[in-house]
């Protein structure tokens, strides 16, 4: 069962704006600085509302990183991955048990 999520999407994306909009007014706010303002009046701890804004900005391609649709990509490739190498061992060990039942040569 997934984690409930803590704010609802309609406070990340407000809160996201808000940081947006405080940063065009002022252009020498950092992002920590704006993050602390608007945190505080949503409500929203602001690791968490800096962990959004910086992940949004990757998304936008403005900065690098791994975007939101990669990592769910790769994350489902990782699980064919590991699937697909529990299949592996389980026809590795079945023909290893047929094979030693077809050659009478083999000592066990």
């Amino acid at each position: 069962m997934p984690a409930q999520r803590k704010y609802p999407p309609e406070l990340r994306e407000r809160a996201m704006r808000l940081v947006a909009e405080a940063r065009k007014e002022d252009p020498d706010l950092s992002l920590n600085a704006a993050v602390g303002r608007i945190g505080q009046r949503t409500g929203v701890n602001p690791d968490t509302l800096r962990g959004w804004c910086k992940q949004a900005a990757i998304d936008a391609g403005e900065r690098p990183g791994t975007t939101t649709s990669e990592a769910a990509r790769i994350k489902q490739l990782e699980s064919e991955v590991r699937e697909l190498k529990r299949a592996n061992e389980i026809l590795l060990a079945a023909s290893s048990f047929f094979a030693r039942d077809l050659d009478p040569r083999l000592p066990w």
